[in-house]
């Protein structure tokens, strides 16, 4: 119903750049709110998005092949825990059909002035997944203001696999030459970010920040979903398979962030994802190393304009403990 709404509604001029603007691999993102991939599944609406005032948004994830996803039901609602949980399974229709929208808005002036970036997966029966992700990657390199890398969807059997450091090492150097395949020079090609789980042990982490610095990726995505059931939780959904969200994700997504910057030495730009539904939430991923963060679950229960309030508590909360900027406030816990 949102996508539907949103169709509908004419494109606005995103907001301009404010005091809480920030470059991140070579990306000016007017503000550090961004759409979490997830919601704008197909490319449909991320000019709509950024006219509600979100400084990015990411569509997908966009397999090559359209497919149905898994067997609904498939998305719940934990009213009660301000959560949600979802096995959609890569549902999407597919590289070709996004790739038509993309074109689209790629010759619409009015559509070209926000950044969007690309998240690419693997379909579920794919006999080569790694061959799926280069071939994404190089179908859509030359619409995306960045790549995300998206191996740790717990939905679909096998792929949290690919974060192994010889199989992500692998995947990462296909991907980066099926960039350099769609043509373009190296300073004009969209950077490269990873979208990581939530649910690994400390020497995934230090596997994958090794990767990371030595790919010389531009972000690292912290986090996905969770397959953890933290024993607070109280809706009757609670025993559903699938990735947990929202509320009930914060704190480890927060102390994922904390933990990525210290792997990385602050090397490589973070996105703070999981359990953000306030200003508060956001600032504190900030100051945890985070130089963007990513919502979704959270506009379930605090509506679309959330995006909107969070940039601007954001500037009030920078002035109120004495940054400048955000670049000068990320790591500064």
């Amino acid at each position: 119903m949102g996508i539907a709404a949103l169709k509908l509604s004419p494109l606005r001029t995103p907001n301009p750049a404010r005091a809480s603007a920030i470059e991140v691999a070579g990306l000016r993102f007017p503000n550090p709110v961004g759409v979490a991939a997830g919601f704008d599944k197909d490319a449909e609406v991320p000019d709509q998005l950024l006219g509600l005032g979100f400084g990015f948004t990411e569509v997908g994830s966009i397999t090559p092949r359209p497919q149905a996803g898994n067997p609904k039901p498939r998305l719940f609602r934990l009213i009660e825990d301000k959560a949600v949980i979802n096995r959609m399974g890569f549902n999407n229709g597919g590289g070709d059909a996004a790739l038509a929208r993309l074109q689209k808005r790629a010759s619409n002036p009015q559509a070209q002035s926000g950044i969007v970036g690309i998240n690419v997966g693997a379909n579920k029966d794919s006999d080569d997944r790694i061959a799926d992700y280069a071939a994404m990657a190089r179908m859509m390199t030359p619409l995306a203001s960045y790549l995300a890398v998206n191996v740790s969807s717990p939905n679909t059997p096998g792929l949290r696999a690919l974060q192994d450091e010889g199989a992500l090492s692998e995947l990462i150097e296909v991907v980066i030459a099926a960039r350099a395949d769609a043509g373009g020079k190296l300073d004009t090609l969209p950077p490269i970010f990873l979208k990581v789980a939530p649910d690994l042990l400390q020497d995934d982490i230090d596997a994958i920040a090794r990767i990371a610095l030595d790919k010389k990726l531009g972000a690292l995505i912290v986090s996905n979903t969770t397959i953890s059931r933290p024993a607070s939780l109280r809706s009757h959904h609670a025993g559903e398979t699938g990735g947990l969200s929202g509320a009930p994700l914060r704190e480890l997504a927060l102390q994922r962030v904390r933990d990525f910057r210290k792997a990385t030495g602050g090397e490589i730009p973070l996105v703070g994802v999981g359990g953000i539904a306030s200003a508060e939430h956001a600032w504190a991923r900030i100051r945890a190393g985070a130089s963007l963060v990513q919502l979704y679950s959270a506009m379930v229960y605090e509506g679309p304009g959330l995006g909107a309030r969070i940039a601007k508590g954001i500037e009030r909360l920078m002035k109120r403990d004495g940054f400048t900027s955000i670049a000068e406030a990320v790591g500064s816990e």
